[in-house]
């Protein structure tokens, strides 16, 4: 490959890697052109899946300052550079791993840290975005309905107690 294209190559993976909200990586030796196809599909619209060159996306890594993630790239390596939702990425690129044993989640990065192989499996193992926030709202709502309950309980029970004293008063005359 000519100067010109690498400089291009590496200009472009560094975009990716700004670009991304997590990179995560992998290992896809013994994966048929077939199954990588399958990935791809199954990360559309969270991610994009790259097989890349080490030399150049430890550059463009270096370039976007992914500093610590450079140095992981080692053997056979593919990225997934996340522009969606980093546990959905995470969750397709682990479910897709349990049925092909050939792909090897070898870490990643987020927000600006390096996260090994276990952390990746967290991540996948967390719920969506959007579940977290229902149950967030839940709780509060639930929080919210009980101050309502306290702050109307002094009040029912004066009236309770005015309408008691009423009815003994006028059981008494």
């Amino acid at each position: 490959m000519a100067r010109p294209d690498k400089e291009a190559a590496v200009a472009a993976l560094a975009d990716k890697f700004r670009g991304s909200s997590a990179v995560l990586l992998t290992e896809y030796r013994g994966l048929s052109v077939a199954q990588l196809k399958t990935l791809r599909r199954s990360l559309a619209g969270n991610a994009e899946y790259a097989v890349v060159k080490n030399t150049l996306a430890a550059i463009a890594a270096r370039e976007a300052g992914f500093e610590e993630f450079a140095s992981e790239l080692k053997g056979p390596s593919a990225v997934a550079f996340v522009t969606g939702e980093p546990v959905e990425a995470a969750k397709a690129l682990r479910d897709f791993a349990k049925d092909n044993k050939q792909l090897v989640i070898k870490g990643g990065m987020m927000d600006g840290q390096v996260m090994s192989a276990a952390a990746v499996e967290k991540l996948a193992s967390l719920e969506s975005r959007e579940v977290l926030l229902a149950k967030a709202a839940g709780a509060m709502k639930a929080s919210l309905s009980k101050a309502a309950y306290l702050f109307a309980a002094p009040a029912s029970k004066a009236v309770r107690t005015v309408d008691a004293l009423r009815e003994k008063q006028e059981t008494a005359a």
